[in-house]
């Protein structure tokens, strides 16, 4: 690995620390920048995933005030991410990697998507927030495991579904769910990430820059993330992920 590839891959994985503490889609940003260093797309996504942990535990260290009084909920939630998370693990690993190839381009396209229409989503989840709801139902429990599946599987804006599913079901403050999508996404990394070391085959020179670029991005996000240019931000993301689509078809 060179010297500019190995900066390459340490600049993407702080910039996915911050976006996900931030928004939720920093698979985005350090994927397809290991997908153009020439790493197969599997290897890719397993090595982004466990370089990523870092960067969610340090994002949820940040919310520690925002995270206060939500100990049960989050305890809760975080057994419907785990088993998610170790579901869509071990889809990785036992479905061909053409089928990854050929899935993943559609959940870009789909995390592009959300990632464009995430200030009217927001403004919508706003509108149509419960009114004095504090405890989630079977339904929402459930649609967090299945954002877990996903996250284990791939992950790219798993954070933005967590965060609807969490604003759709809870009448709170957007900071303090947005404390909790930080730790469930963070928990499908951490056990998905444990899957893949034990049984995948990871490429720990990308992951380990991606880990160290992720924790400094996590920190980050928490603490002055929040004032990153929004239109800025997503037009990155966009680019990036158009261009990992072109990558994954030719």
């Amino acid at each position: 690995m060179g010297f500019l590839e190995a900066v390459a891959i340490f600049a993407a994985g702080m910039a996915a620390g911050t976006i996900n503490t931030v928004v939720g889609s920093g698979t985005l940003i350090t994927f397809p920048v290991l997908l153009a260093f020439g790493y197969a797309p599997v290897v890719a996504n397993v090595s982004n995933t466990v370089g990523l942990v870092p960067g969610s535990a340090a994002g949820a260290v940040g919310y520690r005030r925002e995270l206060s009084g939500q100990r049960r909920r989050v305890l809760w939630l975080a057994c419907a991410s785990l088993s998610g998370g170790v579901i869509g693990a071990v889809l990785l690993l036992s479905l061909p990697a053409s089928a990854f190839k050929a899935i993943v381009p559609v959940f870009i396209a789909i995390a592009l998507v959300l990632i464009v229409i995430q200030p009217r989503l927001s403004a919508w989840l706003t509108r149509h927030r419960p009114r004095a709801r504090t405890q989630l139902g079977p339904a929402a429990t459930l649609s967090v495991g299945a954002a877990g599946i996903y996250g284990g599987y791939f992950g790219a804006a798993q954070g933005i579904l967590v965060l609807a599913i969490l604003s759709l079901s809870l009448d709170d403050d957007l900071q303090r769910l947005n404390a909790v999508k930080v730790v469930l996404t963070g928990l499908v990394n951490l056990v998905s990430g444990i899957v893949f070391v034990f049984a995948a085959h990871v490429a720990w020179a990308p992951a380990g820059l991606i880990a160290g670029g992720s924790l400094l991005g996590g920190a980050l996000g928490a603490n002055v993330g929040r004032r990153l240019p929004p239109p800025v931000l997503r037009a990155v993301i966009v680019v990036v992920g158009i261009a990992a689509i072109v990558h994954l078809l030719t």
